[in-house]
C-alpha cells in the first residue's frame, strides 16, 4: 500500500471517530426524549393499586440552623396538616443556632404540648446529615414512631401532602416515599421562574418516568418519608461521608430490595435562590455529591439485578447522560470541528441530525411539562421557551431550516454574507454546545457585579438556564478532582414561601 492509501485509511478512521463523538452528544437528548415518552405510561405503571389509606405515627425531623425567620410558620403548617391528632410529632434539631431559632421552637413546644420538641446540638456546623442523625437517635430510642419524615426548615407542606405520601407505606415492599418540591416563593424573579420550570422537568416529569422504570434516582432532601423498618434496615442513620446524603439513602433503600416511590400529588413548597451565585453554590454541592455517589456505586451500574432496577440499562443511561453531559457536549463540539476542518461532507449532516433531534425533543418536553403543572407553565412560559437559551434556539432554527438565515439576513437587514462570514457562523454553531458553559460562567460572574441586576437576567435568557446547570456539573468534576473541602453550605432563607 502506498503512503496515500495509508493516509486515506487514517482519515477514514478519524472521520469515524469524530462522527462517534458527535453521536455521543445526541445520547443525552435521546434519553430526555425517552424519559418524557415514558411519562404517559405512568397512568398504567404506578404504585396506586397497592396504596391504601394508612396513617401511621409519623415523627418529623427538621434540621435547623438559624432558621428563626421560617421555622415558626413551618411548624404551624405541619400542625395544620390533614392528619389525625396525636399521630404527628415534630422534632426540631437545633444545630447550635445563634439567632432566635431556639426561642421560636420552645414557644411552639408550649403552644403544641407533646407534639413539638426542641433538640439542641451544642456543637454545630458538621452538616445536615449529622444534624439529622441527632434527631434520628432520639426517635428510634422510643417505640412510638412508625414512619419518619425528613424535611427542611423552610418548606411548606400542602394540607393533604403527608397523607398522600403515607398511603404508599401501606405496601410493605415500599421503603420510602418522596414528594413534588415546587418553587413556592410569593414573589419570583427570573431565576425562581427558571427553577420552577426545572423542577417540573426533573421531578413531576423525570421522576414519573423513574416510577415507570421502578428505580428512583433521589428522594428530595426536603421530603423524605421512611418506614421505621426501612430506616433501621439501612443502618438507622443518614450517611455522613457524602454531600448527597439523600441520594445515598435512596440507593441504600433500593439496593436492600425495597421500593422508593415518587408521589406527584403530594406538593411541598420551597424557597429557592434569588441569585445565580447562590444557585451555583447549592447545585455544586448536589453535583459533587453525585460524583461521589457514582464512584461509590460503580459495581451497580449496568448490572441488572432481581433485587432492584438501579442496574438496569435504561436507568444507567438516564444517570450517565446527566452525569457526563458536559463531557459529551465537549466531545460533540470536537467531533463537529474536526469534521469541518477535514472538509468532510458529514459535518453539516451530523450537525443537523444533532440539532434537529435537540429541537424536536425541546419542543415536545416543554409542551408536555407545561401540561404537567399548568400553573407553573403559565407563570414560567418565557422561561420554558428560553430554557436552552436564545442562541441555542437560533441554532435549532438554522438546523431545522437550512439556508433560512442566508435568506433572512440580506432581506431583513440588507447585509451580504461573505464566505468568511458563513464559515465563522458555522464554526460558532459547531462549538456553541460547549462554549455555552463558558457563557454560563460569565453570567455567574456578571451576576455578582453592580450591573448584574439588569444584565444577569438578559444573559441567562440568551445563554440559557440549562447551560448553567451543565457548567455547575463541570465545576463539580474540577472541585472533586482537586479534593476541595466538602462544605454543606446552607442556602439563605427569608420566609418568602406562603402556602
Amino acid at each position: 500500500m502506498t503512503a496515500a492509501d495509508w493516509g486515506n485509511i487514517l482519515e477514514t478512521i478519524l472521520v469515524v471517530v469524530l462522527v462517534i463523538f458527535v453521536a455521543l452528544g445526541i445520547v443525552p437528548v435521546l434519553m430526555m426524549a425517552y424519559q418524557f415518552l415514558l411519562i404517559p405510561f405512568h397512568a398504567f405503571r404506578n404504585h396506586y393499586r397497592k396504596a391504601a389509606p394508612y396513617l401511621p405515627n409519623v415523627a418529623v425531623i427538621v434540621p435547623a440552623w438559624n432558621e428563626g425567620a421560617v421555622i415558626g410558620a413551618s411548624i404551624d403548617r405541619l400542625m395544620s396538616l390533614e392528619y389525625p391528632e396525636g399521630r404527628l410529632r415534630i422534632y426540631v434539631v437545633d444545630d447550635a443556632s445563634t439567632d432566635d431559632t431556639p426561642d421560636v421552637v420552645k414557644a411552639k413546644a408550649v403552644q403544641y404540648p407533646g407534639a413539638v420538641f426542641h433538640l439542641r446540638r451544642d456543637v454545630g456546623g458538621e452538616g445536615k446529615a449529622h444534624t439529622l442523625n441527632h434527631g434520628i437517635r432520639v426517635v428510634l430510642s422510643e417505640d412510638w414512631m412508625e414512619a419518619l419524615l425528613i424535611m427542611d426548615a423552610d418548606v411548606i407542606y400542602l394540607p393533604d401532602s403527608l397523607r398522600r405520601m403515607t398511603r404508599h407505606l401501606a405496601d410493605p415492599e415500599v421503603g420510602a416515599v418522596t414528594a413534588y418540591i415546587r418553587e413556592g416563593s410569593t414573589e419570583k424573579n427570573f431565576l425562581n421562574r427558571f427553577i420552577a420550570f426545572e423542577y417540573v422537568l426533573s421531578q413531576i416529569g423525570s421522576r414519573r418516568a423513574q416510577n415507570v422504570l421502578g428505580a428512583l434516582a433521589c428522594l428530595a432532601g426536603g421530603a423524605q418519608l421512611h418506614s421505621r423498618f426501612n430506616l433501621v434496615d439501612i443502618g438507622g442513620a443518614i450517611d455522613t461521608s457524602s454531600l448527597a446524603e439523600d441520594t445515598v439513602t435512596t440507593f441504600k433503600t433500593q439496593l436492600a430490595g425495597r421500593r422508593v416511590v415518587f408521589e406527584p400529588y403530594a406538593v411541598v413548597l420551597a424557597e429557592e435562590p434569588l441569585a445565580i451565585a447562590a444557585l451555583w453554590k447549592q447545585r455544586l454541592r448536589w453535583a459533587r455529591g453525585n460524583v461521589q455517589l457514582t464512584k461509590r456505586y460503580k459495581d451497580v451500574w449496568f448490572r441488572p439485578s432481581r433485587m432492584h432496577n438501579l442496574g438496569s440499562i435504561s436507568f444507567g443511561l438516564f444517570w450517565f447522560s446527566v452525569f457526563l453531559l458536559p463531557v459529551l457536549m465537549i466531545l460533540s463540539s470536537i467531533g463537529l470541528i474536526g469534521l469541518l476542518l477535514l472538509e468532510s461532507n458529514l459535518a453539516s449532516e451530523v450537525f443537523r441530525i444533532l440539532w434537529v433531534t435537540a429541537a424536536c425533543t425541546y419542543i415536545y418536553t416543554m409542551l408536555l411539562a407545561s401540561q404537567l403543572d399548568p400553573a407553573t407553565g403559565r407563570s414560567s412560559w418565557r422561561e420554558a421557551i428560553l430554557f436552552p437559551g436564545l442562541i441555542s434556539i437560533v441554532i435549532m432554527i438554522s438546523a431545522l431550516l437550512p439556508g433560512f438565515f442566508e435568506v433572512v439576513v440580506p432581506a431583513w437587514f440588507g447585509l451580504h454574507i461573505t464566505d468568511t462570514g458563513t464559515f465563522i457562523w458555522t464554526l460558532f454553531t459547531y462549538i456553541w454546545i460547549s462554549v455555552s458553559m463558558l457563557g454560563a460562567w460569565l453570567t455567574k460572574v456578571v451576576d455578582g457585579t453592580r450591573a448584574g441586576r439588569w444584565l444577569s437576567p438578559l444573559l441567562t435568557y440568551v445563554v440559557g438556564y440549562g447551560p448553567i446547570l451543565c457548567a455547575v456539573t463541570f465545576d463539580s468534576y474540577v472541585k472533586e478532582a482537586r479534593g476541595a473541602a466538602m462544605v454543606w453550605d446552607k442556602t439563605e432563607k427569608t420566609g418568602r414561601v406562603m402556602g
